[in-house]
């Protein structure tokens, strides 16, 4: 290979014709020296082999010696490997019984006499690591090829590299700068690189290239070694981040030849970078050491010189070894070099490092989670510090969002010694979050476990409103209730009485709220409630006493007014930490059945923002459902997912129900079907959520025209509800939903009966939407002038109340529509439909406006022309959106503020551009003001 050959490296091709031009000067009679030096695995030996190549091929006699640890022992031992295969040397032993300067001085003579001869070229690979005398010899050879002219070329590699320890001076300390022809091999650059990963794989794609590149280090040798293990494989998409993927693993056994040639100090402050780097790997690393700080974290964990540290991290940096990262701080250039960098240290020593990093940043104030990384891969530590780090990084990953992290860093710390309280505390968080996860089976054992450990009361109630919200969570509501009894049949008399009462109402609270998983248990909870109360109403706290109120609510047993009065002096009244959520929950529930939406939206933010992060409990999921509850009642289907939620195994949910309905009245009804008919009710649980559904899948089915089917889901809806004394209108109106359906099977009196009790219960109640809904449904089944008057006492009803009842205001105005049309007052019919027409426009309710158009149609008038242009022809949420745009928030914070798809609002607001007739951001708030 000549030195110009387009195979070898750009950074190789300057020495090689470095050596070419001193070889050509040698064969002319003029000797010299050229010094090779570099990095460990830089190529000098592959140069310096191509050198001796081409001096044979031109020739040249080339005398090699390849210098090695072990020859260090041996005087001469370098010179003796040059020598010893020229004639006649063998008899040249002799020579070496004499002292060093005789001895030296009569193999320069051998080998000035076979000079006269020939040219020569004496090779000398790895100098650095000669023996003493022979590294002598060559240095004062070097002087007398230059002094006597002779035909030599003296070619030297020498290892130079920065190493935490010193190295000693090296071959030309000693020697005149103008004596010795030095070259230094630089590292590949990324070109260089490249183009010897695109010799090997020319079809590979850009990425897996640079990965390899990466992997490569700016070093031939490495580079490759890795080619070498990927060669007998297709590229594949990533360059593999560990060593045992590799085959046969030249390339960790290349690294591990560079960490043994630096030096054991070197490779000491290398593995524990490799484990510090190990532990950035996990998210969150912000934080970790900083550059500056690094050299003198490496320093105290292996014992160096920090300012040898720290002059080795910008070697390496230099070299392509290390890269820094946004932070500015040294990693490994690629995963893979830092694993080969760790292969063959014993796990327990890597463990060990994590621990000792982990300590020595802890004690140098470094962020909690940095700390609790280094700790996930160590062993357990020597004090009980590392389990408070753990639980304080799990704290911080929750209050991220992390759920995953905090599993981690509280499943690690269960490794760690712990007090018998302490353990049943930290079993109740990972278990809770485990069960939240649903990814490990590992939640309801960890719940029970911690159930059985010794703890404070308060802290056991926490661990059995757990376990039992994570059993209820699985279809086992009555095992959930039976956990909670035998917790309060385990706290009585072993308590403060005042501390007795709250934990009793804490366990009677969450009994009666995870009883709503099951019809059976909640009668029988709620029955043993409401006898407590009876004779001992000391014993019922306020939490317990709301829950009752919410109880005679669902059971039409007490007006809105009445129940918000209840509820609200309930909160009045000083509350305990356990039994609060109870108590903000169900009040936030009540006040959102009676319409007051902006005091229930903020007694949810209460009990959310009150609830322990991690922590299971069964008014969380409660409190989720209100806030959906009220965003239902708002009619905010603006905030509608892009795609329906997934259908899981346990059965339809409260927001699977929302969803539905909102589908239909949107006009998504390919979507509203597959939804509707993606789950088998058959196998579902039989709880509240599923009596949900069942109204929601009516609602879908009359609106697809099967009124058979709509009415089915209605009534056995109505059947489910009534079984679990729930019959008022507040929770699912499917009286209402059932007589419409009785009346288009043609079976008016039942229909009639349906309708004449859904306004009975609603006149208990009392909310305008549910009376004036209820008076709808009455009058269209009624019909003649008694219905038309019913239709119009729901419109003056619903005109007066407040905007929250405007898509019932559109459907009462659609019956009395009808109604009018039916009675041949065709212009006031027109009226009502068209105003109809015009509101669910501005809503974005799609269904209702095409059964406003299509009473107008059958009362004889033209398809309504709507307000197509300006801001009163957007939808509800087409207004919410281009607001929000004009305001200066950008298509992602309005996704994340409306929980919408960024696609969705995307869609609203290139709806908005074509209706308002703008077609850039910048003009929207001019047109909507216009508008």
């Amino acid at each position: 290979m000549s030195e110009a050959s387009p195979d070898r490296p750009r950074e190789h091709r300057e020495a090689a014709a470095l050596l070419a031009d001193a070889a050509a000067r040698a064969r002319a009679g003029a000797g010299g020296v050229v010094l090779l030096r570099g990095a460990t695995g830089t190529g000098r030996t592959t140069v310096l082999e191509a050198a001796a190549e081409s001096a044979a091929a031109h020739g040249m006699r080339v005398l090699r010696a390849r210098c090695a640890p072990g020859d260090a022992a041996a005087p001469f031992a370098a010179v003796l490997q040059l020598l010893c295969r020229l004639p006649g040397f063998e008899q040249a032993d002799e020579v070496l019984h004499g002292g060093e300067r005789e001895t030296g001085a009569e193999l320069r003579q051998l080998l000035r006499g076979y000079a006269d001869e020939t040219p020569l070229l004496l090779a000398v690979d790895d100098v650095h690591l000669a023996d003493a005398p022979s590294c002598r010899w060559l240095v004062e050879t070097a002087r007398h090829v230059d002094l006597l002219a002779m035909p030599v070329l003296l070619a030297v590699t020498e290892r130079s590299q920065y190493d935490i320890d010193p190295p000693a001076p090296g071959f030309s300390h000693t020697l005149s700068p103008a004596l010795v022809h030095t070259h230094t091999l630089p590292p590949l650059t990324t070109g260089s690189a490249t183009a010897l990963v695109r010799a090997e794989f020319p079809h590979s794609s850009g990425p897996w290239v640079a990965d390899c590149v990466r992997a490569g280090a700016g070093s031939p040798l490495l580079l490759r070694a890795l080619l070498d293990d990927l060669g007998g494989s297709a590229p594949r998409q990533a360059v593999p981040e560990t060593s045992a993927a590799l085959y046969p693993g030249e390339y960790p056994a290349a690294v591990s030849w560079w960490l043994d040639s630096a030096g054991p100090g070197t490779a000491e402050v290398a593995r524990a970078l490799a484990a510090l780097d190990e532990g950035w790997e996990r998210r969150g690393a912000l934080h970790d050491p900083t550059a500056e700080h690094l050299g003198a974290l490496l320093a105290e964990l292996s014992g160096a010189d920090p300012a040898r540290v720290a002059g080795w991290l910008t070697a390496m940096t230099g070299l392509g070894l290390l890269r820094p990262d946004a932070d500015g701080r040294p990693r490994y250039a690629h995963p893979l070099l830092r694993d080969a960098v760790l292969t063959g240290v014993p796990v327990a020593r890597r463990r060990a490092a994590h621990r000792a990093a982990a300590k020595a940043m802890l004690h140098r104030g470094a962020p909690t989670e940095t700390v609790a990384r280094h700790l996930l891969l160590s062993d357990p530590a020597d004090g009980p510090w590392a389990a408070s780090v753990l639980q304080d990084a799990a704290s911080l990953a929750l209050r991220d969002g992390r759920n995953d992290d905090a599993v981690a860093y509280l499943r690690r710390a269960l490794d760690e010694p712990l007090p018998g309280e302490r353990r049943q505390r930290l079993l109740t968080e990972l278990g809770s979050l485990e069960v939240t996860g649903r990814r490990s089976s590992a939640g309801i054992p960890r719940l029970t476990e911690a159930l059985r450990l010794p703890g404070t009361p308060q802290d056991r109630v926490r661990a059995a409103m757990a376990l039992g919200t994570a059993l209820a969570g699985r279809g086992r509501p009555r095992a959930a209730i039976e956990v909670l009894r035998t917790v309060d049949e385990e706290l009585a008399g072993r308590t403060d009485p005042g501390d007795r009462l709250d934990l009793a109402g804490t366990l009677q609270s969450a009994s009666a709220l995870l009883s709503d998983q099951d019809q059976t248990v909640r009668q029988e909870v709620y029955r043993r409630i409401s006898d407590t109360a009876g004779h001992a109403p000391e014993l019922v706290g306020p939490a317990t006493r709301a829950l009752l109120v919410r109880y005679a609510a669902s059971a039409g047993l007490t007006s809105a007014d009445e129940a918000m009065q209840q509820v609200r002096a309930l909160l009045a009244e000083p509350a305990n930490a356990l039994t609060e959520p109870f108590l903000v929950g169900t009040a936030a529930a009540v006040a959102q059945w009676a319409d007051e939406l902006d005091e229930a939206e903020r007694l949810v933010e209460r009990g959310l923002a009150g609830q322990r992060p991690g922590l299971l409990h069964p008014m969380h999921q409660a409190l989720l459902n209100t806030r959906a509850d009220i965003a239902a009642a708002r009619g905010e289907y603006g905030r509608l997912p892009a795609e329906p939620p997934l259908l899981p195994e346990t059965g339809p949910s409260n927001e699977h129900a929302h969803t539905l309905i909102a589908l239909v009245e949107s006009g998504r009804t390919a979507e509203a079907r597959r939804l509707a008919d993606g789950f088998d009710l058959h196998e579902a649980p039989d709880n509240w959520e599923l009596n949900r559904f069942l109204y929601a899948r009516g609602v879908q089915r009359a609106a697809d025209g099967d009124p058979a089917g709509a009415l089915h889901d209605f009534l056995e809806c109505g059947r489910r509800q009534s079984a679990r004394d729930v019959v008022s209108p507040v929770v699912t109106p499917w009286r209402t939903a059932a007589a419409e359906c009785r009346l288009a099977l043609g079976d008016p009196h039942q229909a009639l009966a349906l309708a004449e009790e859904e306004l009975r219960l609603a006149r208990v109640w009392g909310t305008p939407r549910l009376v004036g809904r209820a008076l709808r449904a009455l009058g269209i089944v009624t019909g003649g002038r008694r219905g038309l008057e019913l239709a119009e006492e729901s419109v003056r009803l619903l005109r007066d109340a407040p905007a929250l009842t405007e898509r019932e205001l559109v459907a009462a105005l659609i019956a009395q529509g009808r109604q009018l049309t039916a009675a041949g007052e065709g212009g006031r019919a027109r009226e009502c439909l068209r105003e109809a027409a015009e509101r669910a426009e501005r809503l974005g309710a799609l269904r209702l406006r095409t059964l406003a158009e299509d009473a107008l149609r059958e009362g004889g008038a033209r398809r309504p022309a709507l307000v197509r242009t300006g801001s009163g022809s957007l939808t509800g949420s087409e207004l919410r959106i281009a607001q929000l745009a004009a305001d200066g928030r950008t298509n992602t914070e309005i996704a994340g503020l409306l929980h919408l798809a960024r696609r969705t609002v995307e869609t609203h607001l290139t709806s908005a551009y074509k209706k308002l007739g703008i077609r850039r951001r910048g003009e929207l708030r001019e047109a909507l003001e216009v508008g």
